[in-house]
């Protein structure tokens, strides 16, 4: 699917993510299409990661992971959580076209993140939604 985005768009989902999550101790968060391609990328400044590769890989493990529901009955997963000694990466699928991935540390909980997260999934569901129907 195609589709564009506008500055004033951008600057929506982004202010969603710095409020949501980089001001609440989010390390590092982006917003992919399906295909690995970054549509939108904010970090703490605290570490710097490898996005690129990053956003490929996670679209492929979402893939993946997805088929793996299939398997065994289940639609889907709409996330799913990788936990690591100094950082963990959450990844949460918005619509059928695009995915949060979240890369936070071990100083937040991940029931608040996952407090967090659902609340920007709301309002870039809304505002990614709008924009697909244009």
């Amino acid at each position: 699917m195609s589709f564009t985005l506008g500055q004033k768009q951008l600057d929506s989902i982004e202010n969603v993510l710095q409020q949501d999550l980089i001001d609440n101790g989010v390390r590092c968060v982006f917003l992919i299409d399906m295909a690995g391609n970054i549509v939108a990328n904010l970090d703490s400044g605290e570490k710097q990661h490898d996005i690129y590769s990053l956003a490929a890989l996670a679209a492929g493990n979402f893939g993946a992971v997805s088929a793996m529901a299939k398997i065994i009955g289940e639609n889907e997963f709409s996330l799913l959580f990788h936990k690591g000694k100094k950082e963990n990466i959450h990844f949460n699928k918005i619509t059928t076209e695009f995915l949060l991935i979240t890369i936070f540390g071990n100083d937040i909980s991940l029931g608040f993140l996952r407090l967090k997260v659902s609340e920007s999934v709301e309002q870039l569901k809304n505002q990614l939604e709008a924009l697909l129907a244009q």
